[in-house]
């Protein structure tokens, strides 16, 4: 799930930095060419931001598990109280188990979409704020173009800005 959005928000900043390159053609034909590209889904990874981020989120996902865990206790105890019931005894408790089972899985989906939202907002940020780096480090390094290695098919290492861009990042000289 990682891989893919990190995959569909990289081929967005591909697009993007394309359409910048084509838009520019006219000016960079009259200047010296400077090329380079970026191993986004690196740069993404070993960002400490998202380090931080993906700690904090498993730290609310094992919080969420263990209140999950609770229900789910609830629910055996619940049912093992059955056993001993009556007939009437039996259904008025299978109420009780059927609504306890009920909100669990409102617990499930509830925390389900919180976690992905909250990854989902996490990493647009992200990639936002990588995204600005680039281009304030394309812009103060005269790059004409700037690529994600993705789209490459091959491409020298002495044009690879990726340490760069995660040292800048790390660093937190953001300009």
């Amino acid at each position: 799930m990682k891989g893919l959005k990190v995959c569909v928000c990289i081929l967005a900043v591909a697009a993007v930095a394309a359409a910048s390159f084509f838009a520019n053609a006219q000016e960079a034909d009259k200047q010296e060419q400077k090329i380079g590209y970026i191993n986004l889904g690196k740069t993404f990874d070993e960002y400490e931001k998202t380090q931080q981020y993906e700690k904090s989120l498993g730290e609310k996902s094992d919080k969420k598990e263990k209140e999950r865990e609770k229900l789910v206790d609830d629910i055996k105890k619940l049912k093992d109280e059955m056993i001993l019931l009556s007939e009437k005894g039996k259904v008025d408790k299978q109420e009780i188990v059927d609504d306890k089972i009920k909100e669990l899985q409102d617990f499930d989906k509830e925390t389900r979409d919180e976690l992905k939202s909250e990854r989902d907002d996490i990493v647009r940020n992200i990639l936002r704020e990588i995204d600005g780096v680039i281009q304030d480090f394309g812009k103060q390094n005269a790059f004409s173009v700037i690529l994600n290695d993705r789209i490459l098919v091959y491409g020298n290492k002495a044009i690879d800005i990726t340490e760069k861009i995660i040292g800048i990042l790390n660093s937190g000289k953001k300009d």
